[in-house]
């Protein structure tokens, strides 16, 4: 294996590593509270610690499947069937699609449930239009609770679905909020139903560090978790002294690693970047080389047939 193909191939897996390492990072209880807070009109102005005591259990990690009639698994309790969401057979099921993160999250009453999707990207995807795939996600996640939240033609029992975006790496920062609407053309018809159970945002994240204040608060702890510039002592201690995030063990270990990720990424681009430039060097040289070669071999081989035709003139 050439040094450029080695490099690339330990490029992609270190990017890999990168993306599974940002789902984690995210995934932090304290970190989702905050995202919650500024994107779900219900948790806003609360406080965090609050919110994600809310957050029901440990959130699943790429590990529930996308695809349709995988989503959900059967399981049996007591003797008692139970629908929730698939998280098994992963090895034998590698190649599938899996939500990012998924959880459940209850309101202040404590009874009413939410269900949050969250899906971090490295920057808009240029193969597909982004809002599409969230428009899937968000459907996906409506429709797989059949069973599993609700039952036969209980429609009424179907619980709103957040599907929350972050795309790093945009060129200015952005927040954006996607929803059901109702126009009346003709009259005014109030028709049973809840338009409260569809939700996209989409958070885009700019390269350039925001300063801390209210309008900018999220993309600022975003961009300081995921920032390829600021070293782990910074980011530790903005999340400290700016938004009061203790350095658990967990999350401390998180962020190192994030960092050493994001430094080993820069250093395999580098190194592409030098492999790539030297080859293409050789290459250029190679054929420059053969050119002058060939022009300075013509041209003695001109200057020798002259000369010997005045020899024998």
């Amino acid at each position: 294996m050439n040094t450029e193909l080695k490099n690339a191939v330990l490029a992609t897996d270190r990017d890999a590593q990168y993306d599974n390492s940002a789902k984690r990072l995210i995934a932090h209880k304290i970190i989702l509270a905050r995202i919650l807070i500024k994107t779900v009109e219900k948790f806003k102005g609360m406080d965090p610690l609050e919110v994600a005591a809310l957050i029901e259990g440990i959130p699943y990690i790429s590990t529930v499947p996308v695809e349709l009639g995988l989503t959900n698994a059967v399981h049996f309790q007591n003797g008692k069937r139970i629908v929730g969401f698939n998280t098994e057979n992963q090895e034998l099921n590698e190649g599938l699609v899996r939500f990012d993160i998924v959880f459940y999250v209850r309101m202040k009453d404590g009874l009413s449930q939410i269900i949050i999707n969250v899906e971090a990207q490295k920057d808009e995807p240029s193969d597909y239009k982004i809002l599409n795939r969230a428009v899937f996600y968000v459907s996906r996640q409506i429709s797989s609770q059949k069973e599993r939240d609700f039952v036969k033609s209980h429609y009424d029992d179907i619980k709103s679905v957040y599907s929350i975006w972050v795309c790093m790496n945009m060129e200015e920062n952005s927040l954006c909020h996607i929803h059901l609407t109702k126009e009346d053309i003709i009259g005014n018809k109030q028709w049973g139903g809840n338009l409260d159970l569809f939700h996209i945002i989409m958070i885009g994240i700019g390269k350039e560090l925001p300063e801390h204040n209210e309008i900018y608060e999220l993309h600022r702890l975003l961009g300081t978790l995921f920032s390829k510039e600021l070293g782990r002592k910074d980011k530790l201690w903005i999340l400290k002294e700016e938004y009061d995030i203790t350095e658990d063990d967990n999350l401390r270990e998180d962020v190192s690693e994030m960092c050493n990720l994001s430094q080993g990424i820069k250093e395999d681009g580098i190194a592409i970047g030098l492999e790539k430039g030297r080859e293409d060097g050789i290459a250029i040289g190679r054929k420059d080389g053969i050119a002058i070669g060939r022009k300075d071999g013509i041209a003695i081989g001109e200057t020798g047939l002259i000369q010997n035709m005045h020899k024998n003139g």
